[in-house]
């Protein structure tokens, strides 16, 4: 979920429809020299098994969408239930250039931020772009994969709000 938009707010059955919609927790980093960010997202999911491939929804006005479009990488942090502070911390927390001051992090070998109380986290390298409406999809390879354990993964519908272009309370 990226920062929110201050816009009018989405038609109520929009929000249901996106409510409705199962997607995981994700905290994406990157890294750009001294600058290192991160931010909410949960527009993710696998497109190709042979090679594997994910992509990434990231809204264009969002820091780290320039940060990726410059680097082409990112790490890939998924979120469980032991660590949803994270989603937390990144749903309300600092939007500045180096929020992650606020939070553990450990680079990965490509010297990317890996965020230790993630349940996996994942270095991505940027194979395509594709303008998707008002957001860019990132369609990428996958790096080193660094797995702390068992949990389960947080979803979208562990949540009270859902992200539509803009953070929204969840439909009762």
């Amino acid at each position: 979920m990226d920062e929110d938009r201050h816009e009018a707010a989405p038609a109520p059955e929009t929000v249901r429809g996106f409510a409705a919609l199962t997607t995981g927790i994700y905290v994406l980093t990157v890294r750009e020299g001294d600058v290192r960010h991160g931010m909410s997202a949960s527009w993710v999911t696998p497109v190709s098994a042979d090679p594997p491939r994910i992509a990434v929804a990231v809204d264009p006005r969002h820091l780290s969408h320039g940060v990726i479009e410059r680097t082409q990488r990112f790490a890939l942090n998924v979120v469980g239930e032991k660590g949803r502070h994270l989603e937390d911390y990144f749903h309300t927390g600092p939007a500045g250039a180096n929020n992650l001051k606020g939070v553990a992090t450990e680079d990965s070998p490509a010297g990317l931020p890996f965020l230790p109380g993630a349940m996996v986290s994942i270095e991505c390298r940027v194979e395509s772009r594709h303008v998707a409406g008002d957001h860019t999809l990132f369609v990428v390879s996958l790096g080193h994969v660094t797995w702390r354990g068992s949990d389960r993964c947080l979803t979208s519908q562990d949540l009270d709000y859902v992200y539509v272009g803009q953070v929204v309370k969840r439909p009762g």
